[in-house]
């Protein structure tokens, strides 16, 4: 199985470089974030026509996120089902060949010390409870997204420039690796990857990309049974080029078959 988490930043904006994308590297389970677009207004058949399966839980203009497989996705829960009102659509969870797959896109935070800064703390707090709940249950469960958090120095081409923003403060930092430690989740790009930045993110302006300056904020975290079957994984690097990209390239893991 390969499995594939992508923030498309808007996929009307992105919908024939996805499916392009899709076309040349065949994942089994693409997760999506950023969609940007209600469920009514989402592109169905665009997908369904190469063969996925769809499940959807968007916003117009803002958030959203979406699971695509080869198989059915069954059991799709959309938000964290935990009795606070969502306003946002940033979780949809389907179980799809055996694998809980769970797209994810936390908040940005914006500022530090602003209202969006302490509703991504809150919005972390929320999914570390919700993952502490299910992943007893949930042997093989995948956690993919845009955590809008770079774990550690070597996820950042700068950190001392970066360590004073939302995406990189001890604050934030530490409610990721609480969250991921109390579930007992595997960070598999890490694992697989050691001492390798897989930045996965470059700003737009300033020729961020082209001169290497990005962050690894995309994740898949793993449960350490699902972990055991992961036998490679990376940053497709290649799909932040061209004209009118995501500013988020696709990342990846290969599991074995169990």
């Amino acid at each position: 199985m390969r499995l594939v988490t992508w923030n498309v930043n808007g996929i009307r904006a992105r919908l024939e470089r996805v499916r392009a994308w899709i076309g040349e590297h065949g994942p089994d389970v693409l997760c999506l974030q950023e969609t940007k677009i209600a469920d009514d207004a989402f592109p169905h058949d665009a997908f369904t026509e190469l063969g996925y399966y769809v499940a959807i839980h968007g916003q117009r203009s803002w958030n959203g996120v979406a699971i695509l497989s080869r198989t059915p996705l069954d059991a799709v829960q959309r938000g964290f089902d935990d009795g606070v009102e969502d306003a946002q659509a940033r979780l949809i969870a389907a179980t799809t060949g055996g694998v809980r797959v769970v797209s994810a896109y936390v908040p940005n935070g914006e500022t530090i010390g602003s209202d969006k800064y302490a509703f991504k703390l809150a919005w972390m707090t929320r999914l570390g409870a919700w993952l502490r709940r299910i992943v007893p249950e949930t042997p093989r469960l995948a956690l993919c997204g845009d955590f809008n958090v770079a774990p550690a120095e070597l996820d950042v081409h700068d950190p001392a420039r970066w360590i004073d923003t939302v995406l990189f403060t001890p604050e934030v930092r530490e409610a990721l690796e609480t969250l991921r430690q109390d579930a007992g989740l595997v960070d598999v790009v890490r694992r697989l990857n050691p001492g390798q930045p897989c930045l996965s993110w470059w700003d737009y302006r300033m020729l961020a990309f082209p001169k290497g300056r990005g962050l690894r904020i995309d994740h898949i975290f793993l449960t350490p049974a699902l972990d055991a079957l992961a036998s490679a994984a990376g940053v497709d690097r290649n799909a932040r080029k061209g004209a009118q990209p995501s500013d988020h390239a696709p990342v990846w893991v290969e599991l074995r078959r169990a």
